[in-house]
Parts: structure tokens; sequence; C-alpha cells
């Protein structure tokens, strides 16, 4: 019997690229730290573009839609943040990452140079 494998989405890394020389105006986040039960590893990525459109993932689908919302500032005003979510701040529950862990992701504009 062969078992069903999901396939999977296209590269965010590639993606960045590839929309940011297609004209769009991007945004990468990137897992730099995690503490405890973390839903993603350091070095996850998700790509974001001025239309809110994205791919990959940071937290499993806990705080991505918080990541989008900050990605548009970042792509607005072209100036890096870092952000931090856990499970005793009332932002994480608010987004609903309540795995007992925490994250810090770093969103940076990214350019076609």
């Amino acid at each position: 019997m062969q078992e069903d494998v999901i396939p999977a989405g296209p590269d965010p890394l590639t993606l960045a690229e590839t929309w940011a020389a297609g004209g769009r105006r991007v945004a990468m986040a990137t897992v730099i730290e995690t503490w405890g039960s973390a839903p993603r590893p350091v070095g996850s990525h998700l790509v974001i573009d001025s239309q809110g459109n994205f791919e990959g993932s940071v937290s499993g689908g806990c705080v991505e839609g918080a990541v989008v919302a900050e990605a548009a500032d970042v792509i607005e005003t072209g100036r890096p943040t870092v952000l931090e979510f856990g499970v005793a701040d009332e932002t994480a529950w608010q987004v609903g990452l309540s795995c007992g862990g925490r994250i810090r992701i770093y969103v940076e504009p990214v350019t076609k140079d």
C-alpha cells in the first residue's frame, strides 16, 4: 500500500527572489530563535508581498496573520523588525500560539538587488 504524500509548496527563499525580481514589494520573515515547544524550527521562512499574498510558515499557522500584518509595515517603511510571541504573552493567545513555547521572528524587506 502506497502512502499519500503531500507535496511541499514552493521554496520561500526562491519565491521571495522571484517576486522581488518581478516587481513585487516583498518581505521575508525568518524564525531566529525558539524556546520550549515552538511550532517551527529556527530558519523557517514566510515570504509576504504587499498585496498580502504569502507562502511558507513560521509557526504552523499560529501567528502567520500577525506576521503578515507586521510585514506590511516593513514593506512600507523598509525597516526590519523583530517580533516575539510566547504562551505568556497576551498577544500570543490572541493570535493562537498556545503551544507552550516562544518564538522570535525577524522580518526584513526583500529587494530585487
